[in-house]
């Protein structure tokens, strides 16, 4: 973050921000990190750092608690998952068990299809599109 080292916080981007304040973590030498959309601000070059660091923090021994909506990014990082529905768990446990079509699609009340990553075989959350098969109506505007 130094090349932003010159630059007033209320000139940065809302990414910049984020990252900005993201820095701090790893110098407050903490066991417990809780983090709330931690990359909704940030493209897809600095939301895989952000989670890395979350990931690291928690290999070594830390508690790491991250509320996501991107579902690919949860999967792909989060060793155990909760999914809410109407402010209650509506499932837990790995990425793997919880991410079945069914489930989300029901919970987000929009069909989706679950497919494994080619490489890595990470569950990846696909929304179908109502004129490729979706057969929920559409929302009323």
């Amino acid at each position: 973050m130094s090349h932003l080292a010159e630059r007033r916080f209320p000139t940065l981007s809302g990414g910049e921000r984020a990252r900005v304040v993201f820095a701090r973590v790893p110098a407050q030498d903490t066991r417990l990190l809780l983090l709330d959309e931690p990359t909704a601000a940030l493209d897809l070059r600095h939301q895989e750092p952000v989670l890395d660091l979350a990931s690291q923090l928690a290999e070594r021994g830390g508690a790491v608690i991250v509320v996501l909506h991107d579902l690919g990014l949860a999967a792909a990082y989060a060793h155990r998952v909760a999914i809410l529905s109407r402010g209650r768990v509506a499932a837990q446990g790995s990425p793997a068990d919880v991410f079945t079509a069914s489930l989300l699609s029901s919970v987000y009340q929009h069909e989706v299809e679950v497919l494994p990553h080619p490489r890595t075989g990470v569950p990846l959350v696909v929304p179908l599109r109502w004129g490729d098969g979706c057969t929920r109506k559409r929302p009323q505007e």
